[in-house]
Protein backbone atom coordinates (compact mmCIF):
# COMPACT_ATOMS: atom_id res chain seq x y z
CA UNK A 1 0.00 0.00 0.00
CA UNK A 2 2.34 2.71 -1.26
CA UNK A 3 0.24 5.14 -3.34
CA UNK A 4 2.07 6.53 -6.37
CA UNK A 5 0.82 10.00 -5.40
CA UNK A 6 3.26 10.01 -2.46
CA UNK A 7 6.04 10.12 -5.05
CA UNK A 8 4.84 12.77 -7.52
CA UNK A 9 1.63 14.19 -6.04
CA UNK A 10 -1.87 14.03 -7.51
CA UNK A 11 -1.15 16.31 -10.44
CA UNK A 12 2.55 15.61 -10.90
CA UNK A 13 3.27 18.82 -8.99
CA UNK A 14 5.30 17.34 -6.10
CA UNK A 15 9.11 17.37 -6.25
CA UNK A 16 10.02 13.67 -5.85
CA UNK A 17 12.27 12.67 -2.95
CA UNK A 18 14.70 10.05 -4.28
CA UNK A 19 17.22 8.51 -1.86
CA UNK A 20 19.60 5.81 -3.10
CA UNK A 21 21.82 3.94 -0.64
CA UNK A 22 25.11 2.59 -1.96
CA UNK A 23 28.06 1.00 -0.24
CA UNK A 24 30.24 3.76 1.16
CA UNK A 25 33.12 2.24 -0.81
CA UNK A 26 31.22 2.70 -4.10
CA UNK A 27 29.54 6.05 -3.40
CA UNK A 28 32.03 8.16 -5.43
CA UNK A 29 31.57 5.84 -8.43
CA UNK A 30 27.78 6.08 -8.08
CA UNK A 31 28.03 9.89 -8.11
CA UNK A 32 30.04 9.79 -11.34
CA UNK A 33 27.54 7.35 -12.88
CA UNK A 34 24.73 9.84 -12.19
CA UNK A 35 26.73 12.56 -13.94
CA UNK A 36 27.39 10.27 -16.91
CA UNK A 37 23.66 9.49 -17.21
CA UNK A 38 22.39 13.08 -17.10
CA UNK A 39 25.41 14.90 -18.52
CA UNK A 40 28.08 17.07 -16.93
CA UNK A 41 26.18 20.27 -17.74
CA UNK A 42 23.02 19.00 -15.98
CA UNK A 43 24.35 17.33 -12.79
CA UNK A 44 25.95 19.30 -9.94
CA UNK A 45 26.73 18.66 -6.29
CA UNK A 46 24.24 20.32 -3.95
CA UNK A 47 25.97 23.33 -2.42
CA UNK A 48 25.76 24.37 1.21
CA UNK A 49 26.43 27.77 2.78
CA UNK A 50 27.98 27.85 6.25
CA UNK A 51 26.84 30.85 8.28
CA UNK A 52 27.80 32.50 11.56
CA UNK A 53 26.02 30.77 14.46
CA UNK A 54 24.26 32.84 17.14
CA UNK A 55 26.80 31.93 19.85
CA UNK A 56 29.70 32.71 17.52
CA UNK A 57 28.18 36.11 16.72
CA UNK A 58 27.87 36.78 20.46
CA UNK A 59 31.56 35.91 20.80
CA UNK A 60 32.43 38.35 18.00
CA UNK A 61 30.69 41.19 19.85
CA UNK A 62 32.33 40.38 23.19
CA UNK A 63 35.70 40.12 21.44
CA UNK A 64 35.17 43.54 19.85
CA UNK A 65 34.34 44.96 23.28
CA UNK A 66 37.55 43.53 24.73
CA UNK A 67 39.82 44.57 21.84
CA UNK A 68 38.55 48.16 21.60
CA UNK A 69 37.83 48.87 25.26
CA UNK A 70 34.09 49.19 24.70
CA UNK A 71 31.25 48.28 27.02
CA UNK A 72 27.75 47.55 25.72
CA UNK A 73 24.57 46.84 27.63
CA UNK A 74 23.21 43.30 27.27
CA UNK A 75 20.44 44.48 24.96
CA UNK A 76 22.97 46.16 22.65
CA UNK A 77 25.19 43.06 22.66
CA UNK A 78 22.16 41.02 21.64
CA UNK A 79 21.26 43.50 18.88
CA UNK A 80 24.77 43.50 17.42
CA UNK A 81 25.00 39.71 17.64
CA UNK A 82 21.74 39.35 15.73
CA UNK A 83 23.21 41.49 12.97
CA UNK A 84 26.18 39.14 12.57
CA UNK A 85 24.28 35.85 12.99
CA UNK A 86 23.43 34.15 9.71
CA UNK A 87 26.15 35.92 7.70
CA UNK A 88 27.92 33.66 5.18
CA UNK A 89 31.27 32.27 6.36
CA UNK A 90 32.08 29.45 3.96
CA UNK A 91 30.67 27.18 1.28
CA UNK A 92 30.59 23.40 1.10
CA UNK A 93 28.69 20.54 -0.45
CA UNK A 94 26.04 18.06 0.65
CA UNK A 95 27.67 14.66 1.31
CA UNK A 96 25.36 12.83 -1.09
CA UNK A 97 23.14 15.39 -2.80
CA UNK A 98 23.26 15.80 -6.58
CA UNK A 99 21.12 18.47 -8.25
CA UNK A 100 19.72 17.45 -11.65
CA UNK A 101 18.74 20.22 -14.10
CA UNK A 102 16.08 19.50 -16.79
CA UNK A 103 17.80 18.88 -20.14
CA UNK A 104 15.79 21.63 -21.85
CA UNK A 105 16.99 24.28 -19.39
CA UNK A 106 20.28 25.75 -18.23
CA UNK A 107 21.70 25.53 -14.70
CA UNK A 108 21.97 29.35 -14.71
CA UNK A 109 18.18 29.52 -14.93
CA UNK A 110 18.27 28.39 -11.29
CA UNK A 111 21.63 29.16 -9.71
CA UNK A 112 25.23 30.16 -10.38
CA UNK A 113 27.73 27.32 -9.97
CA UNK A 114 31.17 27.24 -8.40
CA UNK A 115 33.99 24.97 -7.35
CA UNK A 116 33.92 24.02 -3.65
CA UNK A 117 36.30 26.17 -1.58
CA UNK A 118 37.47 27.82 -4.86
CA UNK A 119 39.38 24.66 -5.82
CA UNK A 120 39.27 24.74 -9.64
CA UNK A 121 40.84 21.26 -9.77
CA UNK A 122 37.86 19.71 -7.93
CA UNK A 123 36.02 16.94 -9.74
CA UNK A 124 32.57 18.47 -9.18
CA UNK A 125 31.04 21.91 -9.38
CA UNK A 126 28.43 22.85 -6.77
CA UNK A 127 25.39 25.10 -6.75
CA UNK A 128 26.37 28.56 -5.50
CA UNK A 129 23.09 29.00 -3.66
CA UNK A 130 22.30 26.85 -0.65
CA UNK A 131 20.30 23.97 -2.07
CA UNK A 132 17.41 24.55 0.34
CA UNK A 133 16.82 27.90 -1.35
CA UNK A 134 16.04 26.21 -4.68
CA UNK A 135 14.74 22.78 -3.62
CA UNK A 136 11.20 23.53 -4.80
CA UNK A 137 12.47 24.21 -8.33
CA UNK A 138 14.90 21.39 -9.13
CA UNK A 139 15.33 17.70 -8.41
CA UNK A 140 17.93 16.54 -5.89
CA UNK A 141 19.04 12.92 -5.80
CA UNK A 142 20.46 11.76 -2.47
CA UNK A 143 23.13 9.23 -3.48
CA UNK A 144 24.27 8.20 -0.02
CA UNK A 145 27.02 6.00 1.35
CA UNK A 146 25.77 3.32 3.74
CA UNK A 147 27.34 0.43 5.67
CA UNK A 148 24.48 -2.02 5.02
CA UNK A 149 25.11 -2.58 1.29
CA UNK A 150 28.82 -3.03 2.10
CA UNK A 151 27.92 -5.64 4.71
CA UNK A 152 25.51 -7.46 2.39
CA UNK A 153 28.20 -7.65 -0.29
CA UNK A 154 30.70 -8.99 2.26
CA UNK A 155 28.19 -11.65 3.36
CA UNK A 156 27.55 -12.63 -0.25
CA UNK A 157 31.29 -12.97 -0.91
CA UNK A 158 31.78 -15.10 2.22
CA UNK A 159 28.77 -17.39 1.72
CA UNK A 160 28.06 -17.40 -2.02
CA UNK A 161 24.39 -16.70 -1.20
CA UNK A 162 22.56 -14.20 -3.43
CA UNK A 163 20.90 -11.71 -1.03
CA UNK A 164 18.00 -11.27 -3.47
CA UNK A 165 17.10 -14.93 -2.92
CA UNK A 166 16.77 -14.56 0.86
CA UNK A 167 13.08 -14.93 1.90
CA UNK A 168 11.42 -12.05 3.73
CA UNK A 169 9.32 -14.38 5.88
CA UNK A 170 11.92 -16.82 7.21
CA UNK A 171 10.62 -18.32 10.49
CA UNK A 172 14.02 -18.27 12.15
CA UNK A 173 14.54 -14.61 11.34
CA UNK A 174 11.08 -13.63 12.57
CA UNK A 175 11.77 -15.55 15.80
CA UNK A 176 14.58 -13.06 16.56
CA UNK A 177 11.95 -10.40 17.26
CA UNK A 178 10.25 -12.39 20.01
CA UNK A 179 13.06 -14.19 21.83
CA UNK A 180 16.57 -15.60 21.79
CA UNK A 181 15.88 -19.35 21.45
CA UNK A 182 16.68 -19.34 17.73
CA UNK A 183 20.23 -18.22 18.61
CA UNK A 184 20.64 -21.05 21.12
CA UNK A 185 21.13 -18.68 24.06
CA UNK A 186 19.03 -17.27 26.90
CA UNK A 187 18.17 -13.59 27.45
CA UNK A 188 20.30 -13.66 30.60
CA UNK A 189 23.36 -14.76 28.63
CA UNK A 190 23.24 -11.86 26.16
CA UNK A 191 21.52 -9.24 28.33
CA UNK A 192 18.48 -8.62 26.12
CA UNK A 193 15.14 -10.43 25.70
CA UNK A 194 15.31 -10.61 21.88
CA UNK A 195 17.93 -11.41 19.25
CA UNK A 196 18.09 -7.88 17.84
CA UNK A 197 21.70 -7.05 18.75
CA UNK A 198 23.63 -5.93 15.68
CA UNK A 199 20.66 -5.95 13.29
CA UNK A 200 20.58 -2.68 11.30
CA UNK A 201 17.67 -0.40 12.21
CA UNK A 202 16.53 -2.72 15.02
CA UNK A 203 19.67 -3.04 17.15
CA UNK A 204 19.59 0.30 19.01
CA UNK A 205 18.34 0.48 22.60
CA UNK A 206 15.40 2.65 21.52
CA UNK A 207 14.12 0.28 18.81
CA UNK A 208 14.85 -2.83 20.89
CA UNK A 209 12.57 -1.31 23.54
CA UNK A 210 9.87 -0.83 20.89
CA UNK A 211 10.25 -4.46 19.80
CA UNK A 212 9.94 -5.64 23.43
CA UNK A 213 6.66 -3.69 23.77
CA UNK A 214 5.07 -4.66 20.46
CA UNK A 215 6.37 -8.17 19.55
CA UNK A 216 6.12 -7.84 15.74
CA UNK A 217 5.51 -11.08 13.84
CA UNK A 218 5.03 -9.97 10.22
CA UNK A 219 6.84 -7.92 7.59
CA UNK A 220 4.04 -5.33 7.69
CA UNK A 221 4.50 -4.85 11.44
CA UNK A 222 8.25 -4.42 10.98
CA UNK A 223 7.46 -1.68 8.44
CA UNK A 224 5.32 0.00 11.08
CA UNK A 225 8.16 -0.19 13.60
CA UNK A 226 10.61 1.34 11.13
CA UNK A 227 8.23 4.22 10.46
CA UNK A 228 7.53 4.74 14.15
CA UNK A 229 11.22 4.77 15.07
CA UNK A 230 12.23 7.29 12.39
CA UNK A 231 9.33 9.69 12.82
CA UNK A 232 9.20 12.62 15.25
CA UNK A 233 6.47 12.49 17.94
CA UNK A 234 5.02 9.44 16.22
CA UNK A 235 5.93 6.85 18.88
CA UNK A 236 6.73 8.63 22.16
CA UNK A 237 3.66 10.26 23.63
CA UNK A 238 1.59 9.03 20.72
CA UNK A 239 1.44 5.48 19.30
CA UNK A 240 3.20 4.04 22.36
CA UNK A 241 0.46 5.34 24.67
CA UNK A 242 -2.33 4.16 22.34
CA UNK A 243 -0.89 0.63 22.34
CA UNK A 244 -0.33 0.58 26.13
CA UNK A 245 -3.91 1.73 26.76
CA UNK A 246 -5.31 -0.90 24.40
CA UNK A 247 -6.92 1.75 22.19
CA UNK A 248 -4.99 0.57 19.12
CA UNK A 249 -2.37 -2.04 18.23
CA UNK A 250 0.81 -2.04 16.17
CA UNK A 251 -1.07 -2.64 12.92
CA UNK A 252 -3.62 0.17 13.41
CA UNK A 253 -1.54 3.08 14.77
CA UNK A 254 -0.11 5.60 12.29
CA UNK A 255 3.37 4.36 11.36
CA UNK A 256 4.33 5.71 7.93
CA UNK A 257 3.03 8.76 6.07
CA UNK A 258 1.47 6.60 3.32
CA UNK A 259 -0.76 4.90 5.92
CA UNK A 260 -2.71 8.12 6.47
CA UNK A 261 -3.70 8.51 2.83
CA UNK A 262 -4.59 4.83 2.38
CA UNK A 263 -6.57 4.65 5.63
CA UNK A 264 -8.55 7.84 4.95
CA UNK A 265 -9.39 6.73 1.40
CA UNK A 266 -10.64 3.39 2.74
CA UNK A 267 -12.68 5.32 5.31
CA UNK A 268 -14.40 7.19 2.48
CA UNK A 269 -12.60 10.53 2.13
CA UNK A 270 -11.92 11.95 -1.32
CA UNK A 271 -8.45 10.86 -2.53
CA UNK A 272 -7.28 14.45 -3.01
CA UNK A 273 -8.30 15.42 0.53
CA UNK A 274 -6.73 12.23 1.95
CA UNK A 275 -3.49 13.14 0.17
CA UNK A 276 -3.58 16.74 1.43
CA UNK A 277 -4.17 15.64 5.04
CA UNK A 278 -1.22 13.23 4.75
CA UNK A 279 1.01 16.06 3.47
CA UNK A 280 -0.06 18.38 6.29
CA UNK A 281 0.53 15.75 8.97
CA UNK A 282 3.85 14.36 7.70
CA UNK A 283 5.44 17.82 7.67
CA UNK A 284 4.16 18.69 11.15
CA UNK A 285 1.86 21.39 9.75
CA UNK A 286 -1.41 20.12 11.26
CA UNK A 287 -1.42 22.73 14.04
CA UNK A 288 0.14 25.46 11.85
CA UNK A 289 -2.54 25.60 9.15
CA UNK A 290 -5.55 27.86 9.60
CA UNK A 291 -8.19 26.71 12.05
CA UNK A 292 -10.76 26.87 9.26
CA UNK A 293 -8.75 24.50 7.04
CA UNK A 294 -8.03 22.10 9.93
CA UNK A 295 -11.67 22.02 11.04
CA UNK A 296 -12.71 21.18 7.49
CA UNK A 297 -10.45 18.13 7.52
CA UNK A 298 -11.63 17.08 10.99
CA UNK A 299 -15.31 17.35 9.99
CA UNK A 300 -14.66 15.24 6.88
CA UNK A 301 -12.88 12.59 8.96
CA UNK A 302 -15.62 12.51 11.60
CA UNK A 303 -18.28 12.29 8.87
CA UNK A 304 -16.54 9.13 7.63
CA UNK A 305 -16.31 7.64 11.16
CA UNK A 306 -12.56 8.11 11.61
CA UNK A 307 -11.93 7.53 15.37
CA UNK A 308 -11.20 10.50 17.63
CA UNK A 309 -7.88 8.95 18.76
CA UNK A 310 -6.72 8.81 15.13
CA UNK A 311 -7.47 12.51 14.59
CA UNK A 312 -5.66 13.43 17.84
CA UNK A 313 -2.69 11.28 16.83
CA UNK A 314 -2.38 13.23 13.56
CA UNK A 315 -2.18 16.48 15.51
CA UNK A 316 0.84 15.35 17.57
CA UNK A 317 3.07 14.31 14.66
CA UNK A 318 6.02 16.54 13.66
CA UNK A 319 7.58 14.35 10.94
CA UNK A 320 6.68 11.02 9.31
CA UNK A 321 8.84 8.47 7.51
CA UNK A 322 7.90 7.32 3.96
CA UNK A 323 6.90 3.66 3.68
CA UNK A 324 9.16 3.06 0.66
CA UNK A 325 12.17 4.12 2.71
CA UNK A 326 11.04 1.93 5.61
CA UNK A 327 10.59 -1.04 3.25
CA UNK A 328 14.15 -0.67 1.94
CA UNK A 329 15.55 -0.56 5.49
CA UNK A 330 13.50 -3.54 6.69
CA UNK A 331 14.45 -5.69 3.70
CA UNK A 332 18.12 -4.95 4.34
CA UNK A 333 17.72 -5.73 8.04
CA UNK A 334 16.03 -9.07 7.34
CA UNK A 335 18.79 -10.09 4.93
CA UNK A 336 21.45 -9.38 7.54
CA UNK A 337 19.36 -11.16 10.20
CA UNK A 338 19.14 -14.23 7.95
CA UNK A 339 22.90 -14.64 8.12
CA UNK A 340 22.93 -14.05 11.88
CA UNK A 341 20.50 -16.94 12.35
CA UNK A 342 21.64 -19.41 9.68
CA UNK A 343 25.30 -18.52 8.98
CA UNK A 344 26.52 -16.93 12.23
CA UNK A 345 30.30 -17.01 11.68
CA UNK A 346 29.85 -15.14 8.38
CA UNK A 347 27.62 -12.61 10.10
CA UNK A 348 30.07 -11.92 12.93
CA UNK A 349 32.98 -11.67 10.50
CA UNK A 350 31.13 -9.09 8.39
CA UNK A 351 29.83 -7.17 11.43
CA UNK A 352 33.23 -6.71 13.05
CA UNK A 353 34.92 -5.95 9.72
CA UNK A 354 32.44 -3.24 8.68
CA UNK A 355 30.18 -1.95 11.46
CA UNK A 356 32.18 -2.16 14.70
CA UNK A 357 33.80 1.17 15.64
CA UNK A 358 35.99 0.27 18.63
CA UNK A 359 37.95 -2.80 19.71
CA UNK A 360 39.71 -4.16 22.78
CA UNK A 361 41.55 -7.16 21.34
CA UNK A 362 42.86 -8.35 24.70
CA UNK A 363 39.38 -8.45 26.26
CA UNK A 364 37.68 -9.83 23.14
CA UNK A 365 39.97 -12.85 23.10
CA UNK A 366 40.09 -13.43 26.87
CA UNK A 367 36.76 -15.25 27.26
CA UNK A 368 33.30 -14.55 28.63
CA UNK A 369 34.29 -13.57 32.18
CA UNK A 370 36.67 -10.86 30.96
CA UNK A 371 34.14 -9.59 28.40
CA UNK A 372 31.28 -9.33 30.91
CA UNK A 373 33.56 -7.70 33.48
CA UNK A 374 34.66 -5.03 30.98
CA UNK A 375 31.03 -4.40 29.99
CA UNK A 376 30.09 -3.91 33.64
CA UNK A 377 32.93 -1.40 34.07
CA UNK A 378 31.75 0.65 31.10
CA UNK A 379 28.08 0.39 32.17
CA UNK A 380 29.02 1.80 35.59
CA UNK A 381 30.89 4.68 33.95
CA UNK A 382 27.90 5.41 31.71
CA UNK A 383 25.62 5.63 34.75
CA UNK A 384 27.89 8.34 36.14
CA UNK A 385 28.32 10.05 32.74
CA UNK A 386 32.04 9.28 32.87
CA UNK A 387 32.31 7.00 29.82
CA UNK A 388 34.19 8.34 26.79
CA UNK A 389 32.77 8.08 23.26
CA UNK A 390 35.28 5.32 22.51
CA UNK A 391 34.10 3.35 25.56
CA UNK A 392 30.46 3.77 24.51
CA UNK A 393 31.33 2.42 21.04
CA UNK A 394 33.34 -0.38 22.66
CA UNK A 395 30.34 -1.38 24.79
CA UNK A 396 28.27 -1.83 21.61
CA UNK A 397 31.05 -3.99 20.14
CA UNK A 398 31.34 -6.06 23.33
CA UNK A 399 27.59 -6.78 23.31
CA UNK A 400 28.08 -8.58 19.98
CA UNK A 401 31.36 -10.15 21.15
CA UNK A 402 29.60 -11.55 24.23
CA UNK A 403 26.76 -12.94 22.10
CA UNK A 404 29.25 -14.53 19.71
CA UNK A 405 31.12 -16.29 22.54
CA UNK A 406 27.82 -17.44 24.10
CA UNK A 407 26.91 -19.03 20.75
CA UNK A 408 30.12 -21.07 20.72
CA UNK A 409 32.44 -18.94 18.60
CA UNK A 410 35.61 -17.19 19.73
CA UNK A 411 38.36 -14.74 18.83
CA UNK A 412 41.89 -15.76 18.03
CA UNK A 413 45.02 -13.69 18.49
CA UNK A 414 46.53 -11.26 16.04
CA UNK A 415 48.74 -13.24 13.68
CA UNK A 416 51.67 -11.47 12.05
CA UNK A 417 51.48 -13.78 9.03
CA UNK A 418 47.71 -14.34 8.75
CA UNK A 419 45.88 -11.23 9.97
CA UNK A 420 44.46 -8.94 7.28
CA UNK A 421 45.01 -5.19 7.37
CA UNK A 422 41.36 -4.20 7.91
CA UNK A 423 39.08 -7.26 7.90
CA UNK A 424 38.52 -10.20 10.23
CA UNK A 425 39.40 -13.66 8.88
CA UNK A 426 37.41 -16.85 9.53
CA UNK A 427 39.35 -19.85 10.87
CA UNK A 428 36.81 -22.59 11.64
CA UNK A 429 34.75 -21.27 14.57
CA UNK A 430 37.31 -18.56 15.31
CA UNK A 431 37.79 -15.01 14.01
CA UNK A 432 41.33 -13.72 13.56
CA UNK A 433 41.47 -9.94 14.14
CA UNK A 434 42.97 -7.50 11.60
CA UNK A 435 45.88 -5.19 12.38
CA UNK A 436 43.64 -2.09 12.57
CA UNK A 437 41.97 -3.62 15.63
CA UNK A 438 45.18 -2.89 17.56
CA UNK A 439 44.82 0.25 19.64
CA UNK A 440 46.55 3.18 17.96
CA UNK A 441 47.38 1.37 14.71
CA UNK A 442 45.88 3.16 11.70
CA UNK A 443 44.73 1.73 8.39
CA UNK A 444 47.75 2.97 6.42
CA UNK A 445 50.24 1.39 8.83
CA UNK A 446 48.20 -1.84 8.80
CA UNK A 447 48.40 -1.98 5.01
CA UNK A 448 52.15 -1.31 5.13
CA UNK A 449 52.53 -4.28 7.50
CA UNK A 450 50.73 -6.56 5.05
CA UNK A 451 52.85 -5.32 2.14
CA UNK A 452 56.06 -5.84 4.13
CA UNK A 453 54.92 -9.37 5.05
CA UNK A 454 54.50 -10.24 1.39
CA UNK A 455 58.13 -9.35 0.73
CA UNK A 456 59.44 -12.05 3.04
CA UNK A 457 59.71 -13.35 6.61
CA UNK A 458 60.25 -10.90 9.47
CA UNK A 459 63.65 -11.56 11.07
CA UNK A 460 63.60 -9.02 13.89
Amino acid sequence: DIPFETFLGFDGDKVPDIDLNFSGEDQPSAHLDVRDIFGEEYAFRAGTVGTVAAKTAYGFVKGYERDYGKFYRDAEVERLAQGAAGVKRTTGQHPGGIVVIPNYMDVYDFTPVQYPADDVTAEWQTTHFNFHDIDENVLKLDVLGHDDPTMIRKLQDLSGIDPNEIPMDDEGVMALFSGTDVLGVTPEQIGTPTGMLGIPEFGTNFVRGMVDETHPTTFAELLQLSGLSHGTDVWLGNAQDLIKQGIADLSTVIGCRDDIMVYLMHAGLEPKMAFTIMERVRKGLWLKISEEERNGYIEAMKANKVPEWYIESCGKIKYMFPKAHAAAYVMMALRVAYFKVHHPIYYYCAYFSIRAKAFDIKTMGAGLDAIKRRMEEIAEKRKNNEASNVEIDLYTTLEIVNEMWERGFKFGKLDLYRSDATEFIIDGDTLIPPFVAMDGLGENVAKQLVRAREEGEFLS
